[in-house]
């Protein structure tokens, strides 16, 4: 099968399935990962630019990634972007790639960027053509995803879960690639509290380890 990850930022596709990407790819399915903004001036400079693309390949190469897009849309400025334009830049992708399965960022996320992108991720993969993805999922971010009003937006409540205890410790290498976003403990997006997350998603369902996601779509023939 052919995976895709849509990520709205560097490091969002490892936080939320880097395990599973993983996982995938060692059972011989091709992991695609689409990282739909840039960062740039004036919030960002162009070295850190660099330097969290470059951190992208070395995550990818560990967790066996086929292939990584880089597209050029603005970072933290989803909202000011038409929807059309989001839209056609992922539907670019979808009819490149003709994912089977793709993992998208959870709607109701704190980061405005991850809900565009979801929205986009759905228009791209609608189920009116000759190939459409035939499961979609939703994976959480942490710092994003945890953040949200679940009170008053929809909270992440998870019913697919993936057993990645032989994939876990992969996973931490990988984002540990991401100097540029790695944080100390207590801090979420540490080593730490990724592991703690992983633990407490497989104690769920009776494993060691797991990463958790929202089913938004399945068809199966």
């Amino acid at each position: 099968m052919r995976i895709l990850v849509v990520a709205p930022h560097p490091d969002d596709e490892v936080l939320g399935c880097g395990a599973t990407m993983a996982k995938m790819a060692s059972l011989g399915h091709e992991v695609f990962v689409v990282i739909v903004t840039k960062a740039g001036p004036p919030l960002f400079s162009e070295s850190f630019v660099q330097q969290g693309r470059d951190e992208a390949k070395i995550a990818h190469h560990l967790l066996g990634v086929k292939e990584t897009f880089f597209c050029n849309l603005p970072a933290a400025a989803l909202d000011g972007v038409p929807h059309c334009e989001i839209n056609a830049v992922l539907n670019e992708k979808f009819k490149e790639i003709r994912p089977d399965i793709v993992f998208i960022p959870f709607v109701s996320d704190l980061h405005l960027d991850h809900q565009h992108v979801f929205l986009s991720a759905l228009v791209a993969a609608r189920p009116n053509q000759t190939h459409y993805p035939h499961k979609i999922l939703a994976y959480e971010t942490l710092s994003e995803t945890n953040w949200n009003a679940s009170y008053v937006t929809a909270g992440f409540q998870p019913n697919f879960f993936v057993d990645v205890t032989d994939f876990l410790q992969l996973k931490l290498k990988a984002f540990a690639a991401y100097q540029s976003q790695l944080k100390s403990f207590p801090h979420e997006r540490s080593l730490e509290a990724l592991e703690a997350l992983a633990r407490v998603r497989g104690a769920s369902v009776c494993r060691k380890a797991a990463e958790a996601f929202v089913l938004i779509r399945e068809v199966m023939n």
